[in-house]
């Protein structure tokens, strides 16, 4: 049993069977993760073991090799029967588990210790090189990711003791990209793929990598091993919401891929499916259901200064309320709503309803990603970093409402100068009762224990106003309430759900940026020079026809929303890496229409522009995005053409 389990155990389970170094035969920590904190710390001989040493490897390690006396020439001159024969004494003591944590937020230097932690979570010998090398690449992504907030606190640290006067670089972004560590993103994706989901759909996953990438058998006749099961599912295209709820309730939790078709549609296939999780995701963004903080620029921003409010030292608290807005308006991405502990979580309730609501994005996102389908469901970062099992804290609340968490770190500023001012020693009152929010003292702010947007979410009882006494347990319940309390069931049902469909868990190996490609593709334009490296001509086409041409330029020509629509149009989604450039699969077609999904088709009868085709519209295959397009003879007929038909031929799926 190595120190590691026993201190993670606080030796309460240990009792000496079955235990090989703390692990289980599956190689599995037996008692958490040895980069867990210790309950317990081990002593021998006035040293501190380490512990993720056995306890042989200790005593021979840290007792005997490393002491310079007689005991250590006997060992090394001897067949070692010493080291049994002599008695050591190892005492044990309870470890001091309380880390020190910024009291605005909760965990702020606990995150950035956990983040830049040079001690790696393996069994590799600190001794052999390639464990420096190793614990140095992982200090280094730490300081990438905590790169915003370190600037944000070198700016507070230096307000603080007096070195600058003014708060305008607090906010300043940079350009923190993620740094692939030992592993690059398509090969941890690969892994997922490959582990996640069972047996039988990472040998079909690895099928379809080999016929996309032109190795697959010619022999139609062979075999396929994993072949997988489809549930084929029939919902009501008024109703998306209601049908989602019930398909997933029912069948998310089956091993097989779930296919959908609308009732009077003829429709079936790929197409119809992705459209369906297209039409759930706008569904599930709906203000009406409370899910989500708004951010509408039809409202003030949460906390935002009102301009007379403030010639009279006033201070505006907001709505966050999405007010008649059919979607909720989130530029930074969506965030849960938060709702008081206290709040009524009956059956029937509007927040019972809010809680299932994320039980079911649960089990679409993980549903989703098992089947590899894509949503068009704008989450924030800091929704990503709770998926991932991440602590937030006061930084986090920039990421998702820009106005609200500058706001809130202003005054975190003030906190630390007041903090260090009372530190001086001297008579402090004058200089304390001095400090200023953007001109106004605190008290003339006109806050209460309510949390900002949300009047019916009392932080505090009583009627008690902030004032810079008090301003510290403000900011810390409002962040409380905003990221952690205020949220928990949500995100606790949300969990609940993923996990009826497999292991959450299993996403760690990502960031919170990568698991959104995974989830949500590409939001990026498209590049019209790159468009032709990933759309393969057919039946008559060529890149050099006069209507290929047009297209191109039309394509290029697309506004955001128009290139939206028009992958809506031959996909079924809005949402697509097919034009990407770096997408996985490249495109290897054969000649019956059959294609891979990652690249776009285009397909004609004839091969130079045909005035009996300007009275034709374009169709499309969705299941294999084939776009059935006729000759136009002019480019701007095309052009009309193809929004008529991208524009009118939403929302039903039927036989051209």
């Amino acid at each position: 049993m190595s120190f590691a389990a026993a201190a993670m155990a606080g030796l309460g389970t240990a009792n000496g069977r079955g235990i090989r170094g703390g692990r289980d035969r599956q190689g599995r920590p037996l008692f958490g993760s040895c980069n867990d904190p210790p309950k317990l710390i081990f002593t021998a001989g006035g040293k501190q073991l380490n512990r993720h040493l056995t306890i042989y490897q200790a005593i021979q390690r840290q007792l005997v090799l490393d002491d310079d006396d007689e005991r250590y020439a006997d060992f090394i001159s001897s067949d070692g029967s010493r080291l049994w024969s002599d008695i050591y004494t190892i005492t044990y003591q309870r470890a001091d588990g309380q880390t020190d944590r910024v009291s605005i937020g909760g965990s702020s230097s606990t995150t950035t210790s956990s983040i830049v932690q040079g001690e790696l979570p393996c069994d590799l010998e600190k001794s052999n090189p390639t464990y420096n090398i190793l614990a140095l690449l992982r200090v280094l992504e730490g300081l990438n990711q905590l790169a915003p907030r370190l600037r944000a606190q070198l700016v507070s640290d230096n307000f603080a003791e007096g070195k600058i006067s003014s708060l305008d670089g607090l906010n300043a972004t940079g350009v923190d990209k993620s740094m692939p560590i030992l592993f690059p993103f398509e090969t941890r994706r690969q892994y997922f793929y490959s582990t996640a989901f069972g047996l039988s759909r990472a040998l079909n996953r690895l099928q379809q990598q080999q016929g996309a990438d032109g190795h697959g058998s010619a022999n139609e006749r062979e075999v396929r091993v994993g072949r997988l099961q489809r549930q084929k599912v029939r919902v009501s295209r008024n109703r998306i919401l209601d049908s989602a709820a019930k398909v997933m309730e029912m069948y998310s939790s089956q091993k097989a891929v779930l296919e959908v078709e609308y009732f009077g549609e003829v429709g079936t296939g790929l197409g119809p499916t992705l459209e369906f999780y297209t039409l759930l995701s706008h569904d599930l963004q709906k203000a009406a259901l409370g899910m989500w903080r708004s951010n509408s620029s039809s409202e003030k921003p949460t906390m935002e200064i009102d301009e007379d409010c403030n010639k009279n030292g006033k201070f505006n608290n907001g709505s966050g309320s999405p007010g008649d807005a059919d979607v909720v308006q989130a530029l930074l991405g969506l965030f849960p709503r938060p709702f008081p502990p206290n709040n009524d979580a009956s059956e029937g309730s509007q927040f019972y309803k809010v809680v299932e609501y994320f039980r079911l994005v649960g089990r679409v996102m993980a549903k989703a990603l098992q089947d590899g389908r894509l949503l068009d469901l704008p989450l924030s970062t800091a929704f990503y970093k709770l998926v991932l099992g991440q602590e937030l804290d006061l930084y986090d609340i920039l990421s998702f409402d820009m106005e609200f968490g500058k706001v809130l770190q202003e005054l975190h500023t003030l906190v630390c100068r007041k903090h260090y001012i009372e530190s001086s020693g001297t008579d402090n009152r004058d200089a304390i009762a001095s400090l200023r929010f953007r001109g106004a003292v605190i008290e003339d702010l006109c806050l209460d224990f309510t949390l900002p947007g949300y009047p019916d979410y009392i932080l505090k009882p009583g009627d008690e106003t902030v004032d810079i006494n008090n301003l510290e347990e403000y900011i810390s319940l409002v962040v409380d309430a905003t990221v952690k309390t205020g949220i928990m069931r949500q995100v606790e049902a949300f969990k609940a759900g993923f996990n009826q469909v497999f292991d959450i868990s299993s996403l760690q190996i990502f960031s919170p940026q990568e698991l959104d490609y995974l989830l949500c593709g590409r939001r990026e334009l498209w590049e019209p020079e790159t468009l032709v490296d990933h759309i393969k001509f057919d039946h008559g086409y060529t890149a050099k026809s006069p209507a290929i041409i047009n297209l191109l330029e039309i394509m290029g020509e697309f506004t955001p929303e128009q290139q939206r629509a028009f992958c809506q149009f031959v996909t079924g989604t809005k949402v697509t890496t097919w034009w990407s450039s770096s997408t996985q699969s490249k495109v290897n077609h054969c000649e019956k229409g059959i294609h891979s999904s990652s690249a776009g088709n285009v397909a004609a009868n004839g091969t130079g522009p045909s005035e009996s085709a300007d009275d034709d519209l374009p169709s499309v295959m969705t299941c294999a995005n084939y776009l059935k397009l006729p000759p136009y003879s002019t480019k701007e007929i095309m052009y009309k053409k193809l929004l008529y038909a991208i524009s009118e031929g939403q929302g039903s799926f039927d036989l051209s």
